[in-house]
C-alpha cells in the first residue's frame, strides 16, 4: 500500500513498503528542469545536481563518496526538462545515514567557486561527449522543433558559453527561487519503518520554508521542418517525429499501444519491415516522451547514405498503413500484452517504485496503483489506437533532423523532401 504525508512546510512524502526486501530506494524530487529556465540560465538545473555532491560544510566531496561506499549503498542522480531527483539506494538499517547525507547535500552544499570552476570543465565534456553521439544530435535538433519557443525546447546541459557565466551568487540565486518544499516531494520504497521514516524526514527538513515558486512557461509554436547537421560520419542518423499530447490525456495509454506496435520492440512494424525483411538499417525503434502537458514522438534509424531513400519510404508507408486501419488483432494484443510485461517486470526493483511514486505525486499530484494502471492499458481499443494515428501519422505534419556527412552527400534534405511529398495514402 502507498501512504502519504505531508509536512507542515508543505514537503510530500510518499511512500510503499515492500516487505520482501532487505533494503530500500529513497528519493528527493525537485519539480525543477530545463523548463523552469530562460535564455540565460539554461543550465543551471543540470549544474546545481552536480555541485550538490562537490563537498558541503560537513563532508568534503571524497567524504560524501566514502560515506556512500562504507555503508554499501548507491547514491546518484539526474535533471530532466521538468524535475531534478537525488536519490540512494541502501540497505534497511543505513536509512538513518543516508538520509543525513542526502540532506546535508541539499541543504549544505559550499558550492565553492574553485570547484564550480572544476565543474563547469566536466559538464563541458559531457557536452562534447554529447556532440560525438550522432544519434542524441539528431534528437536534440527534433525536440528544439518540437518544442519551438518554449522552454521545453532548451537543452537540459545547458550550452558551453552559458556554463561559463555560472558563479556561486547565480548558482544560489537560482536554487533560492526555484527549490522549495511546495515543488519537492521525497519518496521510499522497500523495507523500513513508515513512522520512523516520517520523524527521520522531519527532523531534517521541516525547518525548509515554502516559497511560491515562478514558473517559465511558454507554448511551443510547432512548424514542420527538415533540418541537417554537418558530422564526417559513414553512417546517416535519422529522427522523424511529431509533437504529441501530455501524460493526462485520456489517450495515453492508446498511445503507449501505438508506439509499441510501429517500433517499440523487435516484433514491430518498423524493425521487421526495415531491419529484417530489407536489411536497410541496423538500428531503428520508436519511442513517446510525455510531460505534464505536452510531449514528442520520434523514430531514431541508422542508415548508410544509400539507403536513405528506401528507408524512409518503408518506415512512412508503415506509418500510413496503421492510420488507415490496418493492424492485426494478433499484434494490437501482443504490443499490449508487452506493455504490462515491462512494467509488472520493473515492480520487482525498489528502484523502480520509489521512482514511479515520487515522480507521479511530484508532476501530476496523485497516487496510481499497478492495477489501476494495467486497467488503463486493457481497457486500449483499436479503434482508439486508429484515433491517436489519425493524427500523430499525418506525413505532412513530420519533422525530420539527420546528422551526417552533408559536404559529402548534399542532396540529403531534397531527397527527404521530395519523399515527404510522395503520396501514401492506400
Amino acid at each position: 500500500m502507498i501512504k502519504k504525508h505531508t509536512l507542515d512546510n508543505g514537503l510530500r512524502i510518499v511512500m510503499e513498503k515492500i516487505d520482501y526486501v532487505k533494503s530500500a530506494s529513497i528519493g528527493i524530487w525537485v519539480n525543477v528542469g530545463s523548463y523552469n529556465e530562460n535564455d540565460e540560465t539554461n543550465g543551471l538545473s543540470h549544474f546545481i545536481e552536480h555541485m550538490l555532491f562537490k563537498g558541503t560544510i560537513n563532508r568534503k566531496a571524497n567524504e560524501i563518496a566514502e560515506e556512500i561506499d562504507s555503508l554499501g549503498a548507491q547514491m546518484n542522480a539526474f535533471t530532466s526538462k521538468e524535475c531534478t531527483s537525488f536519490y540512494v539506494k541502501v540497505l534497511e538499517e543505513n536509512i538513518i545515514e543516508s538520509v543525513d547525507i542526502l540532506s546535508d547535500m541539499f541543504f549544505n552544499s559550499l558550492f565553492s567557486p574553485e570547484e564550480i570552476e572544476k565543474e563547469i570543465s566536466v559538464v563541458i565534456e559531457e557536452i562534447k561527449m554529447y556532440e560525438d553521439s550522432p544519434e542524441d544530435i539528431a534528437y536534440d535538433k527534433l525536440s528544439e522543433i518540437i518544442f519551438n519557443e518554449s522552454p521545453m525546447a532548451y537543452n537540459i546541459l545547458g550550452t558551453e558559453n552559458n556554463l561559463k557565466t555560472f558563479t556561486k551568487d547565480k548558482v544560489k540565486n537560482y536554487m533560492e527561487e526555484n527549490y522549495s518544499p511546495s515543488n519537492t516531494v521525497i519518496s521510499i520504497a522497500g523495507s523500513f519503518n513508515e513512522e520512523e521514516f516520517v520523524e527521520l524526514i522531519e527532523k531534517n527538513f521541516k525547518h525548509w520554508r515554502s516559497k511560491k515558486v515562478k514558473r517559465v512557461h511558454k507554448d511551443s509554436n510547432y512548424q514542420r521542418k527538415v533540418m541537417g547537421i554537418n558530422k564526417d560520419l559513414e553512417q546517416l542518423h535519422m529522427c522523424i517525429g511529431n509533437i504529441t499530447f501530455g501524460r493526462h490525456n485520456k489517450n495515453y495509454h492508446s498511445l503507449l499501444v501505438l508506439n509499441n506496435l510501429l517500433g517499440g520492440t523487435a516484433s514491430s512494424r518498423i524493425f521487421q519491415e526495415v531491419r529484417e525483411k530489407k536489411g536497410l538499417v541496423y538500428s531503428i525503434y520508436s519511442f513517446v516522451s510525455n510531460y505534464f502537458d505536452t510531449g514528442i514522438f520520434c523514430i531514431y534509424a541508422g542508415m548508410s547514405y544509400e539507403q536513405v531513400e528506401d528507408a524512409l519510404r518503408t518506415i512512412l508507408t508503415e506509418m500510413v498503413s496503421i492510420k488507415n486501419g490496418n493492424i492485426k488483432e494478433k499484434e494490437f494484443i501482443r504490443a499490449k500484452q508487452q506493455i504490462k510485461g515491462n512494467y509488472i517486470l520493473s515492480l520487482e526493483s525498489t528502484s523502480s517504485r520509489m521512482s514511479a511514486i515520487g515522480r507521479r505525486e511530484l508532476l501530476y499530484n496523485e497516487i496510481l496503483y499497478p492495477e489501476e494502471i494495467i486497467e488503463g492499458i486493457n481497457n486500449v481499443q483499436i479503434q482508439d489506437v486508429l484515433d491517436v494515428a489519425k493524427e500523430l501519422f499525418n506525413i505532412k505534419n513530420l519533422s525530420i533532423t539527420f546528422t551526417g556527412n552533408l559536404h559529402k552527400h548534399s542532396d540529403i534534405e531534397d531527397k527527404i523532401n521530395k519523399i515527404l511529398g510522395e503520396e501514401y495514402e492506400n
